[in-house]
């Protein structure tokens, strides 16, 4: 037994025994749990039962609250310990019954709130809620524990006369997780705060409008009007998480944006992002000059005023980028119009129906966003990425991208003709229920085969580890839908700069589609009946094992243990796109030579890929487990035509993949004989580059720089010969001097005796003079330096004495008064010197004036 096998573990585990009201000598027969076309007819002629366990209908009797199992038989709600049993704490396999007075009904679903302290329960009609036992619990010796419940809107969920409940779900961002989320089946979507009042829902969407009194004859489907299931959206910076999108049974899909719970905690980087989207539209409106600006300026200012009102809720000081933090809020009154009920969603293009299927009604409905938690620089491109799963009957399943994404609209009698939204229909999956019951032979009263999907309702589980997983149970087995290699290639696509979407279109050609794996099979070809599975639950702890836990109607677990991947951002890369990173100084230097290369590789250049038959990244079995019979069946096996062909088929497919494990094999053995040929050729190729390098550093080495000494050498003589070579050319064309060439000389000389002297005694050359210059600065810069020296100690001697400010104003009359006295002497020495006629030098007083000029 491996550590992680639970069906071994759980194995007659008593949680999983039947209700009372089933097996023994006074209760109901096991086969009443299954799946026939006597149960079919007689489930269809009493309609849903309100205290029984119906074989049609949402089923999630089973959730996992961290390492505890809870599993509802009937009314009786049961819990037990994982990790007890995990680590054989107790050798007696045994549960506790949690005592709750307001639960007399058959329970249909189970919700557990984000906290894990509350568990929602819903029949047919009511829905109650209930607080779970403290951790411990195991300890008590009773075998029950009292928990405290309480019945949710008795007023409106309480007998036959009330709407049918369609499906219940705790809102994400509800505070303290108490907003429970009540959709019945005349599309009244009601929201209760269990933490403030369960009677009353605090706000109430409606998806279905009132009928109008007409006097005319309309044709209207009543499958239109109920509803089959509905969602909540998902995204960053848009109004994803304040859509609720419904399924109706015939297929429409309706939504309403905005709706957020009344008592709501929500995270201040949405808020911000929020506005920031809204800032850009108007911004990007502003700009254009289209007829139906207007429109759209309203419909953005009515959007700018709901956002508005949530900032003011923040409190002061929070500011974006920062960490995000959650707080308290509520929806803004300021906008008095309700929120208006967007669709029918445009599918384009049509979704195409199954052969042999009358088309069967719509089961169920989920929302896929690829988010991630390390967002980087290219995260704009796919935060908007929105995958619209829907569930049919007949084992279809709508695979519709979200391009165009939802906006916040409000009721309005100006804004009555609006477009209607779109979807984008990218694949139809088929699930193979059609073919699995027509290799059944029709009975002998004449009920057909294919009337069992009457009573099939598909439900989408998502995976609570992997965004890109979701799990289908349905009344024939469990079905997982990988959207890994679309979401990748879609992300891809967006990334890539291409405005003219030839990339995107290129990505989406070059997809798989969503790979589809059958997990299990609860049909049986023999008794011509199947076990629907009523409840799957994937373990979100660290101290459980990854896996998937599956429940029958009959009560019977089965699992399969999982595989924990890596993100996809590193498991999956984009071969194709450039590195933006990559100069082009590194793709010169690394460009190759012209010509042919200089090793080939046996290998090739593409990498070697894993055959599809070997590689199961999820863990999940090739074919699927089959599960039928109840654990009581002692029939014996009867040998019927339909057996036969069943087994026929089953073995043509055993020995298909038999012969495909085999090809694989050889592959990968011719692959792996190829390598360790190509690593022999590699070590000889890295033996000779080696040798190569060893006699480039040796005596090759010292050959070339010889051989470069010689090449020198060989040089200086050449160049000694072209200028011997060129003067002769020379002389042989011009041998007297021209007579530009005679002046140039000419002038050359005489530079040279001006600069260097006539003789080696010319006092007049620049050299002697230059020479005599640097004698007399030599000879002049001690008293130089010792003058410099004085006159700054005289200035700082005068700076420390100071004077004052009538002694500055005498010396400064004294001054004047001598400066008259040496002007007047200045101009009677000028005119005895005209008088005598002698040349004198201009006096001080005027060459100062000159410089200052």
């Amino acid at each position: 037994m491996t550590q992680d096998d639970w069906s071994t573990m759980l194995e007659g585990h008593p949680i999983f025994t039947l209700p009372k009201a089933y097996g023994g000598p006074t209760g109901q027969s096991e086969e009443s749990l299954e799946l026939s076309t006597n149960t079919l007819r007689k489930s269809m002629l009493e309609g849903p039962s309100a205290d029984g366990l119906p074989l049609s209908g949402r089923r999630q009797v089973m959730v996992l609250k961290d390492s505890d199992l809870i599993v509802a038989a009937g009314c009786e709600l049961r819990i037990t310990s994982l990790s007890d049993s995990k680590l054989g704490r107790s050798t007696n396999k045994s549960f506790k019954i949690l005592n709750t007075t307001d639960i007399q009904f058959g329970i249909n679903q189970l919700a557990l709130n984000p906290s894990g302290k509350l568990i929602a329960v819903a029949g047919a009609y009511q829905v109650a809620v209930v607080v779970l036992p403290r951790a411990g619990y195991s300890k008590l010796v009773p075998s029950s524990v009292d928990c405290k419940s309480i019945q949710v809107g008795s007023f409106y969920h309480h007998s036959h006369a009330s709407a049918p409940i369609a499906k219940i779900e705790w809102h994400p961002w509800g505070e303290a997780g108490s907003t429970l989320m009540v959709m019945t089946v005349d599309g009244k979507l009601r929201e209760y705060d269990i933490s403030v009042d369960t009677e009353e829902p605090q706000q109430v969407l409606s998806f279905v409008p009132e009928k109008k009194t007409s006097k005319s004859y309309l044709a209207e489907d009543p499958a239109e009007r109920e509803v089959a299931s509905f969602t909540l959206g998902k995204g960053k910076a848009d109004w994803g998480p304040l859509t609720v999108y419904a399924v109706m049974r015939s297929g429409d899909i309706y939504a309403i944006c905005p709706y957020m719970p009344q008592n709501a905690s929500v995270p201040s980087s949405y808020v911000h992002a929020l506005e920031c989207f809204i800032s850009a539209k108007q911004e990007f409106l502003s700009q254009g000059t289209s007829s139906g600006i207007s429109a759209l300026s309203t419909l953005y200012n009515y959007q700018r005023k709901y956002v508005t009102a949530l900032l003011k809720q923040l409190p002061p000081g929070t500011v974006y980028p920062a960490i995000s933090r959650s707080f308290s809020m509520h929806p803004p009154t300021t906008i008095k119009s309700q929120p208006m009920r967007q669709g029918p969603f445009l599918l384009q293009p049509s979704p195409r129906s199954l052969e042999d299927s009358e088309g069967g009604d719509t089961t169920d409905i989920a929302y896929l966003s690829f988010l991630r938690d390390d967002d980087d620089e290219d995260a704009g491109a796919t935060e908007r990425l929105g995958i619209v799963i829907v569930t049919h009957q007949d084992g279809k399943v709508d695979v519709c991208l979200d391009v165009e994404k939802v906006e916040a609209r409000w009721e309005s009698k100006q804004d009555q003709s609006q477009d209607l939204p779109m979807l984008a229909v990218y694949e139809c999956i088929d699930l193979g229920l059609i073919s699995m019951l027509k290799q059944t032979s029709p009975l002998s009263s004449g009920t057909p085969i294919l009337d069992l999907l009457q009573a099939n309702h598909p439900v989408l589980l998502m995976d609570p580890i992997h965004d890109d997983t979701v799990y289908v149970y349905h009344a024939f087995g469990v079905h997982v839908l990988d959207f890994g290699d679309l979401l990748q290639c879609l992300t891809n696509g967006l990334r890539a700069d291409d405005d003219d979407g030839v990339a995107l279109n290129q990505a989406l050609q070059k997809s798989a589609g969503t790979h589809v794996v059958p997990l299990l099979n609860t049909y049986s070809v023999d008794r011509r009946c199947s076990n629907p599975i009523i409840a799957i639950s994937v373990p979100n702890d660290v101290y459980l094992s990854y896996s998937i836990l599956m429940l029958t109607s009959v009560f019977r677990f089965t699992s399969f243990p999982l595989n924990l991947r890596t993100d996809l951002s590193l498991s999956r890369t984009a071969p194709n796109l450039p590195d933006k990173n990559k100069t082009s100084e590194t793709e010169d230097f690394l460009a190759p030579i012209e010509g042919p290369s200089a090793y080939i590789s046996l290998l090739g250049t593409e990498p070697f890929v894993p055959p599809p038959t070997l590689s199961r990244p999820s863990g999940l079995p090739s074919n699927p487990r089959i599960t039928v019979g109840t654990p009581n069946t002692k029939t014996e096996f009867m040998l019927t035509p339909e057996t036969l062909r069943y087994l026929g088929s089953t073995i043509e497919g055993l020995t298909s993949q038999i012969h495909e494990i085999i090809l694989a094999y050889k592959a990968t053995e011719v692959r792996a004989e190829l390598q360790a040929k190509e690593f022999e050729r590699q070590q000889q190729k890295c033996g000779a580059m080696l040798d190569l390098i060893e006699q480039l550093g040796g005596s090759r080495n010292s050959e070339v720089k010889e051989r470069l000494e010689r090449i020198r050498e060989a040089y200086r003589a050449l160049a000694s010969r072209l200028d011997h070579r060129l003067q002769t050319l020379m002389q042989q064309a011009s041998p007297k001097l021209s007579e530009y060439e005679t002046k140039w000389f000419e002038e050359l000389r005489r530079m040279k005796a001006e600069i260097a002297g006539a003789g080696r005694y010319d006092e007049q050359s620049l050299a002697a003079r230059t020479s005599l210059l640097k004698r007399e600065y030599k000879r002049m810069l001690p008293s130089l330096n010792d003058m410099a020296a004085k006159e700054a100690e005289r200035k700082k001697h005068l700076s420390e004495s100071g004077l004052g400010l009538s002694q500055a104003f005498q010396f400064g009359e004294r001054s004047n008064q001598e400066r008259t006295k040496i002007a007047e002497l200045e101009e009677e020495i000028m005119k005895m010197a005209s008088k005598l006629e002698l040349s004198l030098s201009r006096p001080p007083s005027l060459r100062e004036i000159s410089k200052n000029e």
